[in-house]
C-alpha cells in the first residue's frame, strides 16, 4: 500500500484527528480534529511529518507521486470553498503554514494570500467587490513570500511602506487606497527584481512549491534549531505543512481576526482573554504593527483602554467565538490557545493548540479544573510541567521600595528583573556569558532573537500586544516581559533608549516588572516569593501520590532552612569540604595536607574537630530527625592549596615554615589529572586520620543533639569514590572503632548508616560485592556522568552543544541523566546491590536530582529517594508524584494487554 502523505480536513470531516499529532503535527492534528467537532475551519489538507523527514533524508526531494497528491488535494479544497486555484475570475487563495507536534511560536515560517499575481488580484477584487482589500492582500503576499522564500528582509519593504505613508501623511495602513497599495506592489516586485535580479513569481503552482519547500526549509534555521535546543525537541520529529484555504479578516469593517486564550495564561483566572484587530489580517495582531483591541470588556477595563472590544463591535460573532471557546476547552481539558478569523461576520477557526502559560497559571488552571469536575488529581499533577515551578521560587519587586518609573506596557510575562541595557540578542548572548544580568530592549523582538531573549533575565518591547512574540515566548522561558511600551522610543542602531526627555544608552541598569508593566530606572529591591494556596494544594496532592522521598544537597543552614520551606525529607548530599573553605578554617586545613608526618595532621585536626562538631549540631538541630547523609572529605587536595605568590607567603608566615618548603610540598602534592587522583576514599585509606576525626565529629554532634532533644538521631556517613568492597570495608571499620570510643566516652549511642557513593563505573559493576558493608547507596550521577562518558563537566561545554545539535546526544547528559548510558550503571548497581541487601537504600544526588525526566528513571528503576539542590525540592515533589502517576499507567497497560493475551 502506497504511503499517505496528505490528510484532508473541513466540511465538518478529517481523514485525521488530535491522537495523530506527532504524523500531522500539532496543528494539523487540532485542525482535524476541530473539523469532526463540526466546528467552522476553513477546508485544507496537511503534509506528514515523515513527509519532512522523507524531504531531508533524500537530498530535500519529494516523493514522485506527491505533485499528483497535492493537485487533488487542492482540487478537493476547490470543490469545497467555490474557487478555483490561479484562476483569473474566481481566484481560491491559499495559507501555507507549518505544525510541529509541539508548538514554537514564532519559529516557523507562514505564507499567507498565496495564489496572487497581476492577474488574480484583479479577480478577488472583482469578487470581493473591494479593489483596496486586494491589492492590500497582494502587497501583503509579496513581502511575506520573498520574505519567507526568496530570502530578503521584510525590512526593506517595511521601509517602502513607510516613505509612502510619511509622503502621503497617513498613519494607519487602513488609510491607504486601492491605487496606492498598487503603487506600492509595483515598487515590492521592483525591489525584488533589484536585490535577485529575477521576477516575483505569478505562477501559482511555482507560489505552492516555493511556499511548502519553505515550510519544510524553516525547521532548520537557526532560530528552529536554537528553540529546539533549549527546549529538548529532537531533530528527527521534522514539521508538518498544513495548506487550507484562505479567508480574509482585511476585507471591510465586518471583518476582524484575533488571538485568544481561554483562560489568561498569565494568571490562570477563568476568563476569556484574547486580542483582535477590525479588517486586519493574523500577522497584525502578533507583529504590534496596529494596537490590539481586547475581546472582552472586561479585559479592556482590565488594560484601561478605550478601544473597543470585540464583545461590543462583534456581538453575535462573539456570543458564537465564546460558545467555541468552552467547547474546545471542554473537549481538550485543558487552556487553548485559539487564532480566529472574521470574514463579513461569518467566523472562521484556524486553530486551537494547548495553551502556553506562566507556572502560577499552570497550578490555577489545574487546581480550578479539578474543583470544576474537569479533571481528576492525577490528571491535574500531570498538567503542570515541573520545570516550569522554578518561575515561581524567585524573588518579586519589593512593594514598598521606592521606584522611579520611565513607563508603562503590557504586562507580558510575570515576574520581575534588574539589568544592564542592551540592544541586540546577540549582545545579550555576549553580555550574559561574562556573568552580566541584562534587559533586551527591543522595538519588537522576533524569532531571531531567540538565543538573546534565553540569555536575558527580561525582555522590553514598544511594539506589540499581550499575544505577541516577545510575550509568547518569554511566557514560556519564565522571564519577565514588558510588551507595547509605546511612550519608549528604543533606537537599536544607536543602542538608547529615550523616554520622559531621558536617554539610557547601552549598560545602564533598569527594572522592569512583568506583573505591573512597570519600567524603572536603576535596580529595585527584591522580596523572596510567596507561595499561593492553589500551589499548596497542588503540593499536598503530589506528596500523597509520589512513592520516592525528596530530599536536598545542603550543608549551609540557609540551604537547610530553604529546603525545609519547600518541603525537604532530609538532607542526600552534606558535602563536609565546604565547610573547610571559611577562611578561619582554611588555614588549618593547609597545614594538615602540609603536614608531614601522622603527628603534624593530628595537630592540625585537634583544630577541626571542634568547628565541624558545631556544624553538624547546628545542621541536626534544624533538620529535627530527619536524615542528614554527610559525604566524608572528597575533593582532590589541591583546591585547598594555596596558589598566588601571596597566598604562600602568607601561609608559610602563619604556619612558621620555610617558603622554599611550601614550595616544595606544592610540587610533592600537584597531580596531573586531580579529579581521578588522590582525592574521596583514597585520602581515608592514605591519611586514616581525616575520616576518624569527621566521623567523631558527625557521632559526637548526633550524641549532643539527641540528648538536648530527646529524638532519636540516625545518620547516615557516606564514603566517596569507593571502586571495591575491601575499600569500603577498612573504611567502615575506622568508622565502627571511632563510635565505639564515642559511644563509650559519653556513655550514649545513637543508630548509624554507613554506605557509600556509587559515581564510579567498577562501583555499579561491583554493586554486589560493595553491598555486604554498605548499608545505603547514593547514586553520585555527576562524577559518574563524567567517568562513564570520559568527559570533564567543566570542559564538556566547549563540544556538548555541538553534540546535542547533531543528535549524538538528545541534551546535555550533565543536565539530565543520560538513561541509555550512565542509567544501565544505575540499574546493574540497584539490581546488584538489593540482591545482596534486601533492605539497602538508594538515592540519588547529583544534579540529576532535581530533573524531571531523570526523576522519572529513578522512578522506574525504583530508588528511594531524589535528592537536590533546595530551590529544586518542589519541582521534584512534583516530579516523582508524576513519575508515580506514570507508572501506575503503565502498570495497568501491561495488565490489560497481558489478559487480553
Amino acid at each position: 500500500m502506497a504511503q499517505k502523505w496528505i490528510y484532508q480536513f473541513g466540511n465538518g470531516q478529517a481523514d485525521g484527528d488530535a491522537s495523530l499529532k506527532n504524523l500531522l503535527g500539532g496543528k494539523g492534528a487540532n485542525l482535524a480534529e476541530m473539523s469532526a467537532l463540526g466546528l467552522p475551519v476553513p477546508s485544507g489538507f496537511t503534509m506528514t511529518t515523515e513527509l519532512c523527514t522523507h524531504y531531508y533524508k533524500n537530498n530535500e526531494t519529494y516523493p514522485e507521486t506527491l505533485k499528483d497528491d497535492v493537485h487533488q488535494a487542492v482540487k478537493a479544497i476547490e470543490a469545497e470553498m467555490g474557487g478555483e486555484f490561479g484562476n483569473p475570475e474566481h481566484p481560491l487563495l491559499l495559507s501555507v503554514r507549518s505544525g510541529a507536534r509541539v508548538s514554537m511560536p514564532g519559529m516557523m515560517d507562514t505564507v499567507l494570500n498565496l495564489g496572487l499575481n497581476d492577474v488574480t488580484v484583479e479577480g478577488l477584487a472583482k469578487q470581493s467587490q473591494d479593489a483596496r482589500f486586494a491589492w492590500d492582500s497582494y502587497r501583503r503576499f509579496i513581502q511575506m513570500y520573498a520574505d519567507v522564500v526568496m530570502g530578503m528582509s521584510h525590512h526593506d519593504f517595511e521601509e517602502i511602506l513607510a516613505e509612502h505613508k510619511n509622503r502621503l501623511g497617513l498613519e494607519d495602513d487602513t488609510e491607504i487606497t486601492s491605487i496606492q497599495w498598487k503603487e506600492i506592489v509595483a515598487e515590492y516586485k521592483e525591489l525584488v527584481e533589484q536585490e535577485l535580479g529575477r521576477s516575483f513569481p505569478d505562477d501559482v503552482q511555482e507560489q505552492l512549491w516555493g511556499a511548502i519547500g519553505a515550510v519544510f526549509g524553516s525547521w532548520k534555521t537557526p532560530r528552529a534549531v536554537t528553540y529546539r535546543r533549549l527546549h529538548s525537541i529532537p531533530e528527527n520529529w521534522g514539521t508538518a505543512v498544513n495548506i487550507q484555504s484562505m479567508v480574509f479578516g482585511n476585507m471591510g469593517n465586518d471583518c476582524a481576526t484575533g488571538v485568544a486564550f481561554t483562560r489568561d495564561p498569565s494568571t490562570g483566572d477563568n476568563y476569556f482573554y484574547g486580542e483582535y484587530l477590525v479588517n486586519a489580517q493574523g500577522e497584525d495582531v502578533v507583529a504590534g504593527v496596529r494596537t490590539p483591541q481586547s475581546l472582552t470588556i472586561k479585559g479592556r477595563e482590565k488594560e484601561g483602554s478605550n478601544l473597543l472590544s470585540m464583545e461590543e463591535t462583534l456581538p453575535e460573532v462573539f456570543a458564537q467565538l465564546s460558545d467555541i471557546r468552552l467547547k474546545l476547552e471542554t473537549h481538550y481539558k485543558d487552556i487553548q490557545d485559539i487564532e480566529f478569523t472574521v470574514q463579513q461576520n461569518k467566523l472562521y477557526m484556524l486553530q486551537t493548540r494547548t495553551g502556553k502559560r506562566t507556572a502560577a497559571a499552570a497550578i490555577k488552571i489545574a487546581v480550578d479544573m479539578v474543583d470544576e469536575g474537569m479533571l481528576s488529581r492525577e490528571e491535574a499533577l500531570l498538567r503542570v510541567d515541573a520545570n516550569a515551578l522554578d518561575q515561581l521560587l524567585h524573588p518579586t519587586l519589593d512593594p514598598d521600595a521606592s521606584r522611579d518609573v520611565l513607563g508603562k506596557g503590557l504586562p507580558a510575562s510575570p515576574g520581575a528583573a534588574s539589568g544592564k541595557l542592551v540592544f541586540t540578542a546577540d549582545d545579550a548572548e555576549a553580555w550574559a556569558k561574562n556573568e552580566e544580568n541584562v534587559i533586551l530592549a527591543r522595538t519588537e523582538t522576533s524569532p531571531e532573537d531567540i538565543h538573546g531573549m534565553h540569555a536575558a533575565k527580561g525582555i522590553l518591547t514598544s511594539r506589540g500586544g499581550m499575544t505577541s512574540h516577545a510575550a509568547v515566548v518569554a511566557r514560556g522561558m519564565g522571564r519577565a516581559c514588558v510588551a507595547g511600551a509605546g511612550s519608549l522610543y528604543i533606537d537599536s542602531k544607536n543602542k538608547t533608549l529615550t523616554t520622559q526627555g531621558q536617554i539610557f544608552k547601552e549598560g545602564d541598569i533598569v527594572t522592569i516588572d512583568g506583573t505591573t508593566g512597570e519600567i524603572m530606572k536603576g535596580a529595585v529591591p527584591t522580596l523572596q516569593p510567596k507561595l499561593s494556596g492553589d500551589f499548596t494544594t497542588l503540593m499536598a496532592w503530589a506528596d500523597e501520590i509520589r512513592r520516592m522521598k525528596v530530599r536536598t544537597n545542603a550543608e549551609t543552614l540557609l540551604d537547610a532552612e530553604n529546603a525545609l520551606k519547600f518541603g525537604a525529607e532530609g538532607i542526600g548530599l552534606c558535602r563536609t569540604e565546604h565547610m573547610f573553605f571559611d577562611p578561619d578554617r582554611i588555614q588549618k586545613v593547609r597545614e594538615m595536607i602540609f603536614a608531614e608526618n601522622k603527628g603534624g595532621r593530628d595537630k592540625a585536626l585537634t583544630h577541626l574537630l571542634p568547628e565541624q562538631r558545631s556544624d553538624f549540631e547546628k545542621l541536626f538541630t534544624i533538620m529535627q530527625g530527619l536524615p542528614v547523609t554527610v559525604r566524608l572529605l572528597d575533593p582532590p587536595l589541591h583546591e585547598f592549596l594555596p596558589h598566588d605568590e601571596s597566598d604562600i607567603q602568607n601561609f608559610a608566615q602563619l604556619s612558621g615554615l620555610e617558603e622554599s618548603l611550601v614550595q616544595r610540598r606544592l610540587k610533592e602534592l600537584s597531580e596531573s589529572n586531580p579529579m581521578l587522583g588522590h582525592r574521596g576514599c583514597r585520602l581515608g585509606l592514605t591519611y586514616p586520620e581525616i575520616y576518624a576525626m569527621q566521623a567523631r565529629a558527625i557521632l559526637e554532634a548526633a550524641v549532643s543533639v539527641q540528648n538536648k532533644t530527646n529524638k532519636p538521631l540516625t545518620p547516615e556517613i557516606m564514603i566517596p569514590l569507593i571502586v571495591s568492597q575491601k575499600e569500603l570495608s577498612i573504611l567502615k571499620n575506622i568508622i565502627d572503632a571511632t563510635a565505639d570510643d564515642v559511644f563509650e566516652e559519653t556513655g550514649v549511642s545513637v543508630d548509624y548508616l554507613v554506605g557509600t557513593m556509587i559515581e564510579i563505573p567498577r562501583a555499579a559493576l561491583m554493586a554486589d560485592e560493595i553491598a555486604k558493608d554498605a548499608e545505603f547507596f547514593s547514586f553520585g550521577t555527576n562524577d559518574l556522568t563524567q567517568t562513564t562518558l570520559g568527559m570533564s563537566r567543566d570542559d564538556a561545554t566547549t563540544f556538548l552543544p555541538s553534540y546535542v545539535e547533531k543528535g549524538v546526544f538528545r541534551i546535555d547528559p550533565f543536565v539530565s541523566l543520560d538513561q541509555e548510558g550512565v542509567g544501565q550503571l544505575l540499574e546493574i548497581a540497584t539490581e546488584r546491590g538489593l540482591k545482596t541487601r534486601p533492605d539497602l537504600k538508594l538515592g540519588i544526588c547529583g544534579e540529576h536530582g532535581g530533573d524531571p525526566a531523570s526523576i522519572d528513571f529513578c522512578e522506574r528503576i525504583g530508588l528511594n529517594y531524589v535528592s537536590c539542590s533546595p530551590f529544586r525540592v518542589p519541582i521534584a515533589r512534583l516530579a516523582a508524584a508524576q513519575a508515580t502517576i506514570r507508572m501506575k499507567k503503565n502498570a495497568t497497560k501491561r495488565s490489560v494487554h497481558a489478559q487480553a493475551a
